[in-house]
């Protein structure tokens, strides 16, 4: 960063050229941006650490985001505590899977935009404009995930409009759908998404919705390597955030590890999770 004469930073760092972070960012300091560095032709998905299995789910009046604790690096474990589930802003969150110190650079970045962005315009986007805002940044990486360092976020956040919660999904290209109901993203996100399918109601509770993905994540666990279920040993249990009206909540850790406990309990007896009923 360069001062003036007076030792002051430049009048153009003062006068935002937009309400967008990004735009000020390419402007001033364009070597910070994911998508203007280069690895060179090599490979380094294999040598990197990557998060796997994230999970969102609606219920009346709000969203649950529920994230796995594992991050793996090739067939080594790498981490076994890894926060893949963050706010990206009062109402809203964002969670990955994919090349993990990429991911979290990613929401850091998402953060401070839509932080930008509320201060100079005094309000904030909107839910549509916030998952637009995320899939220009994820099309920013494009270059790192053609080097094998893709980044895959979830995002969820509550809608005014609709008094409810939303969900949207991203390919590494920046493409944005927005899914119904529940979503689950990583490597053992075909798992999740079966015991979603089974056990998701559209009357659940704030409280059965993040049993509900605890138990998505617990049966991705059984399936997928790559994927960490609650360490029971080491009390290591997953991250859950929950927005409704009232604004995003990370769930205490000693209220999942009730829920959790309560789960593994019932999971002794059967250990393929509960049956979903034919009606």
């Amino acid at each position: 960063m360069t001062f003036d004469a007076s030792g002051r930073l430049p009048e153009a760092f003062l006068t935002p050229g937009g309400s967008s972070f990004m735009d000020f960012l390419a402007g001033h300091a364009p070597d910070l941006l994911p998508g203007r560095r280069s690895l060179g032709s090599a490979d380094f998905s294999a040598d990197v650490p990557h998060g796997t299995t994230i999970v969102a789910a609606t219920f009346p009046g709000g969203v649950v985001m529920a994230g796995d604790r594992r991050a793996t690096m090739g067939n080594i474990i790498a981490q076994r505590d890894i926060e893949k589930v963050f706010p990206a802003d009062e109402y809203s969150a964002v969670a990955f899977a994919g090349s993990a110190g990429f991911g979290i650079e990613m929401v850091r970045l998402f953060q401070v935009e839509l932080e930008h962005y509320e201060k100079l315009e005094g309000t904030t986007l909107s839910l549509d404009g916030k998952s637009n805002r995320l899939s220009a940044l994820i099309r920013g990486n494009l270059a790192m995930a053609m080097q094998g360092l893709a980044v895959v976020p979830l995002f969820a956040g509550y809608d005014e409009e609709i008094k409810g919660g939303r969900i949207f999904s991203y390919d590494p290209t920046g493409g944005r759908y927005e899914e119904t109901h529940f979503h689950s993203v990583g490597s053992g996100s075909l798992f999740a998404r079966g015991a979603l399918k089974k056990l998701y109601r559209e009357d659940l509770s704030a409280t059965d919705c993040v049993t509900v993905v605890i138990q998505s994540l617990i049966d991705a666990a059984d399936d997928d390597s790559a994927t960490g279920g609650p360490d029971m040993l080491r009390r290591i249990f997953p991250v859950v955030g929950v927005v409704t009206a009232d604004g995003y909540q990370r769930l205490p850790e000693d209220e999942v590890a009730a829920i959790v406990d309560s789960v593994w309990a019932e999971r002794h007896n059967r250990p393929d999770g509960p049956a979903s009923t034919l009606t």
